[in-house]
């Protein structure tokens, strides 16, 4: 390849998840309706939770920020790819591009923190229920929250200034539906060798400490279940738990065999597959999960729904 064709391109092509004609009315359908009840369904879960008095706790506001990020997480991937199907294009410009992927590593690597961060609130409810208030206080759970973020801040702005410094070709396409720093890599056309050592250690800080973490809660968790003498107390203790393993086993299975995974084995059909099920399907199922096995949940829906239900005639006064 000639030299010249080596620069600073200003746009890159998205493959997407199909090239068929035929089927992009049906592709559109399909993820404008989950994008919108995905919205609907995480800011229904943040309205139960901001107007009910009984949810003000640690546990409800790690999950009102969960929902909060899971709408921006699928916001910085699907309206891209739905204006691309309806316009029938494939171009993303290159700052897009950055950008694009600049916020899908925080909302990504936010979304596996605040599952630690969840993990260690049920350990602590349940191995030092008496001293749960005092420790999980207003403070610490705000901090917590705020360490999550720098840390992702950071680690995700070093990545993206370690793509600036690289070159590709024009006309490059991208296998993927979005900007996605593995196949970003693969399609550069300079040495990549920094960007993938720092691409690890991203993944290691982003997903196998969390993910370490949430064993690891769980691990004193069962331990602490296994001393106590009552199945129904235990049974209680850990129903707690369920929504958020279910959560945990959705995001997890999908995302972390794929980027753990040596880049020679994806294949251009698995990688879209197993994206869209942590970025469309988990923060969509997200607000079912919580809803369906959380009681304290379903009431404060019930409670919403009726207090819209009596607000309706009062608007039409």
């Amino acid at each position: 390849m000639e030299a010249g064709n080596h620069t600073r391109v200003s746009e890159f092509f998205l493959r997407g998840l199909s090239d068929d004609p035929e089927l992009q009315p049906l592709l559109f359908g399909l993820f404008l309706f989950m994008y919108l009840v995905t919205v609907l369904g995480n800011l229904l879960i943040i309205l139960a939770i901001l107007s009910d008095s009984n949810l003000h706790t640690p546990m409800y506001f790690f999950l009102s920020n969960l929902s909060s990020v899971d709408i921006c997480f699928i916001s910085t991937t699907v309206p891209k790819m739905l204006v691309n199907i309806q316009a029938q294009s494939k171009d993303i410009s290159y700052p897009g591009c950055l950008t694009q992927l600049y916020f899908f590593m925080i909302f990504a690597g936010m979304d596996g923190f605040l599952l630690t961060v969840m993990a260690y609130d049920r350990f602590v409810a349940i191995c030092h229920p008496l001293h749960y208030t005092v420790i999980m206080n207003p403070r610490l759970c705000g901090l917590l929250v705020l360490v999550c973020w720098l840390i992702i801040f950071w680690v995700s702005l070093i990545n993206v200034l370690l793509v600036r410094r690289l070159t590709f070709c024009t006309g490059t396409e991208i296998p993927h539906f979005f900007c996605e720093m593995v196949q970003i890599l693969q399609v550069a056309c300079s040495d990549t060798r920094i960007n993938n050592i720092f691409l690890y250690v991203s993944t290691a800080i982003l997903g196998v400490f969390p993910l370490t973490g949430i064993f690891f809660s769980y691990s004193l968790i069962v331990s602490s279940l296994m001393r106590m003498s009552s199945a129904a107390g235990k049974y209680k203790a850990f129903s707690t738990c369920g929504s958020h393993l279910s959560v945990v086993s959705l995001y997890y299975g999908a995302s972390l065999g794929l980027y753990l995974s040596p880049a020679g084995i994806h294949s251009s059909q698995r990688i879209p597959i197993a994206s869209v099920m942590y970025t469309v399907v988990t923060p969509r199922l997200n607000p079912f999960i919580y809803s369906l096995r959380n009681k304290d949940v379903k009431g404060a829906l019930r409670r919403l729904h009726s207090r819209g239900a009596l607000c309706a005639p009062c608007m039409d006064l």
